[in-house]
């Protein structure tokens, strides 16, 4: 069913004005810094409210005139530039954050298969051996995957990042690169990524849009 969304948001310079819908894949929002690319994904993440439009995630309602879905029930994955980890945890419990926040966690048997599932993403990402480090004790490299997996681990409906590899020296970018791209493949969870990177867009793309004053041009 995809992902669609029409939203229009007053800012300081211009409005975002802005409609677009996919059914699966990679969407990638390309523009100048300062475009509304941001502003996009945290109308669609719920942390922002559009003035007004419609945003439908398979198939499910989750912002309208007459609805608002709280942040936490909208099943989106969603990965900061600059990761938001949380200091005072651990990269385990980073991880299964998320996972403690779903109803199902309540259930002791679902609760057993959730965590077992955040031990094989951990284990796809390889930062098992890292869960009992805290965030300021691991690598750069480290902690997109972390956020990653994080951003994963609650089967979300939408993913969302931004610029999630640009804090990334070329090396570690590149190991980061094959990682997505085979998780892409595999897990299948549309996805809207933002990136100045025209490589970016070249390795993941499967649409394309380019922003400028908030309008797709």
């Amino acid at each position: 069913m995809g992902v669609s969304f029409q939203i229009v948001k007053k800012l300081d310079r211009f409005s975002v004005d802005m409609e677009y819908s996919f059914e699966e894949g990679v969407l990638v929002i390309q523009g100048e810094s300062g475009a509304g690319k941001t502003t996009v994904l945290n109308c669609i993440a719920g942390l922002k409210q559009p003035d007004r439009g419609r945003i439908a995630i398979d198939g499910r309602i989750v912002f309208d005139e007459k609805t608002n879905v709280p942040v936490k029930k909208r099943q989106i994955g969603y990965l900061f530039q600059n990761y938001a980890l949380f200091p005072n945890m651990t990269v385990g419990k980073n991880v299964i954050y998320g996972i403690k926040n779903k109803e199902e966690y309540r259930d002791r048997k679902k609760r057993k298969e959730l965590l077992e599932y955040a031990d094989y993403i951990m284990d796809t990402f390889q930062i098992t051996h890292l869960q009992k480090r805290y965030p300021e004790k691991i690598s750069g490299g480290e902690k997109q995957r972390v956020a990653l997996a994080r951003a994963i681990v609650t089967r979300p409906k939408l993913l969302l990042l931004d610029e999630p590899f640009s804090a990334l020296d070329m090396k570690t970018k590149e190991v980061v690169y094959e990682e997505f791209a085979s998780l892409k493949k595999s897990l299948g969870i549309p996805t809207i990524l933002i990136t100045h990177d025209p490589q970016e867009s070249k390795l993941f793309a499967d649409h394309k849009i380019f922003m400028k004053d908030g309008k797709i041009v």
